[in-house]
């Protein structure tokens, strides 16, 4: 099944607040190798909440998660992650194309804190892919 290309431009509600723990901070930076004595999260953390904001987008639009590719993710900084943030995010389509009976949906997330200034924005390119009898 395709994905709807009318979904290009539309906005998907935004996840619940995330408070940002230091443990869970220490946790991220130890799964990439790398040691958390404080401070600013690493750079990927918002990919906690992009990841959720993409699971509740695939959820409403009847879309298995067992069918994507993560092709691409990119992240714009306004300010750095810090234990302690409130943090939301809001997922955007922003293009779609179809190739080979698969989609290739691009999305953006925008990541905010609690007083709704942007934190970081991100940019993921995900593959659909289609079944056997949809691939041309």
């Amino acid at each position: 099944m395709s994905v709807d290309p009318s979904l290009v431009g539309r906005t998907f509600a935004p996840t619940a607040p995330y408070t940002v723990a230091e443990e869970r901070v220490r946790e991220f930076a130890a799964t990439l190798g790398h040691p958390y004595d404080g401070g600013a999260a690493p750079a990927t953390f918002p990919i906690v909440l992009a990841f959720e904001a993409m699971n509740s987008f695939l959820a409403e639009v009847g879309v298995e998660l067992s069918r994507i590719v993560h092709g691409e993710q990119r992240f714009t900084y306004e300010r750095p992650v810090v234990p302690g943030d409130v943090l939301t995010a809001g997922l955007t389509v922003s293009s779609l194309r179809q190739i080979g009976g698969n989609d290739i949906i691009g999305t953006t997330s925008e990541v905010t804190d609690a007083s709704g200034a942007l934190v970081c924005a991100t940019s993921a390119t995900l593959v659909h892919r289609g079944t056997a009898g949809e691939q041309a």
